[in-house]
């Protein structure tokens, strides 16, 4: 894709972020409410304001001749919602944008926030796609994340998804948790393979400035585990999983043959997509966008008219965004097409500045395309991304458009 085309390309992709929760997780900075234990859609007026305002933004957007190919509720925490408020979000989403007949619906789902009378009508309303916030398989570790499930909301939660025979079931992990041994690790990662989700997404935790875990933790410090032991239960991880017949298809996610996310492939391959509601990030004719992340400053912009205030991404900037994305793909970024769009001189200069992590192994070039080795470049990739953009970054010639 041209840089013309990048910049005039039509979004097939939506992202409808919701954001209450239960309780704040320890290491979470996303924009979230908190609504307790007892409340959810059916009993929220909170959230049912919410769910008028955004599909007033969804009614606002810039609607294309291309329908929707993926949509994505993430969070927060979507299973809060009711069924009749999910089945009015996707209903403005089809009225204003279209949806088209095979659209990947994804829905971020949290154990112990849904019955089955709930699962079966999101799977009814369009849902073909769960990702279950599972984190850890370990009741210590659920509670020193500050997670509102426990194991048993875990097991619950995977028997209702195949009870309603969801087409695609995520499991998310989180590896480098305070306290957390390599034994534990294992153990979660061989759960989730006798579970055998089509999908296993694997975060390494980051501590956050502003979270809990950014007040109680110094990174690298006791008790959080060692980069020594992190880099292990990368290595395990993929060992596991590979093993088990997952294919690694990018630094954190792995997927069964043809079971790969199509949504955030969009995000990955740099391109266009629709973002709705608090916090969430848009990027629509060459300009990305990023919504107010407290409510009632989300409130007035929509008050104010929705206004998208800000320029078309230039041209470095654009560079720069398709290497850091591109790159965590396991198939790594076409050099055609990189030629393509950004010349022939910058690509021979990302090739200068890459040739000491070629002879060290975790940068190499695989029919066509540039991409990091697995395991060992994937698990280097800032180190490899922060010189790209120490040599590019500063680089402030004129690219061909």
């Amino acid at each position: 894709m041209s840089q013309k085309e990048i910049v005039s390309g039509i979004p097939t992709a939506a992202y409808v972020h919701i954001p209450f929760c239960r309780r704040r997780c320890f290491y979470c900075d996303f924009p979230v409410s908190v609504v307790g234990d007892r409340l959810r859609g059916e009993t929220s007026g909170t959230i049912c304001q919410y769910v008028e305002a955004l599909c007033q933004e969804i009614n606002m957007a810039p609607a294309f001749s291309q329908p929707l190919e993926t949509i994505f509720f993430g969070g927060g925490t979507p299973s809060l919602l009711s069924v009749e408020q999910l089945q009015r979000i996707i209903e403005a989403l089809a009225g204003r944008l279209g949806i088209g007949a095979g659209v990947e619906i994804s829905m971020e789902m949290d154990p112990g926030t849904f019955d089955l009378a709930h699962i079966a009508g999101y799977r009814s309303a369009g849902v073909n796609r769960v990702s279950l916030g599972v984190q850890a398989f370990q009741e210590e570790l659920l509670k020193l994340a500050g997670r509102s499930h426990s194991v048993t909301d875990i097991l619950a939660a995977i028997d209702l998804i195949h009870q309603v025979e969801i087409p695609e079931f995520s499991l998310d992990l989180i590896s480098g948790l305070p306290h957390q041994s390599l034994g534990q690790w294992q153990d979660s990662l061989t759960k989730a393979v006798e579970i055998a989700p089509t999908h296993i997404s694997i975060y390494d935790l980051t501590i956050e400035p502003g979270t809990a875990f950014g007040r109680y933790f110094q990174a690298g410090d006791n008790p959080l585990p060692t980069d020594e032991t992190t880099v292990k239960m990368y290595h395990k991880a993929q060992q596991v999983l590979t093993g088990a017949g997952y294919e690694h298809y990018e630094i954190s996610n792995y997927a069964q043959k043809g079971h790969q996310c199509q949504h955030n492939r969009v995000y990955w391959q740099n391109r266009p997509y629709y973002g709705f509601g608090m916090g969430a990030a848009s990027y629509v004719q060459g300009k990305r966008f990023t919504r107010p992340r407290k409510t009632k400053e989300y409130y007035e912009w929509l008050q104010n008219g929705a206004v998208i205030a800000c320029e078309i991404t230039p041209p470095e900037e654009e560079l720069l965004e398709t290497l850091m994305l591109g790159l965590r793909l396991a198939e790594g970024l076409n050099l055609v097409t990189l030629t393509e769009n950004f010349g022939k001189e910058k690509v021979e200069e990302i090739h200068q500045c890459l040739r000491p992590y070629f002879a060290q192994g975790w940068v190499k070039v695989v029919g066509g395309n540039l991409r990091l080795t697995d395991p060992n470049g994937f698990l280097f990739s800032n180190v490899v991304l922060a010189k790209l953009f120490e040599k590019l970054g500063d680089d402030i010639n004129q690219f061909p458009v």
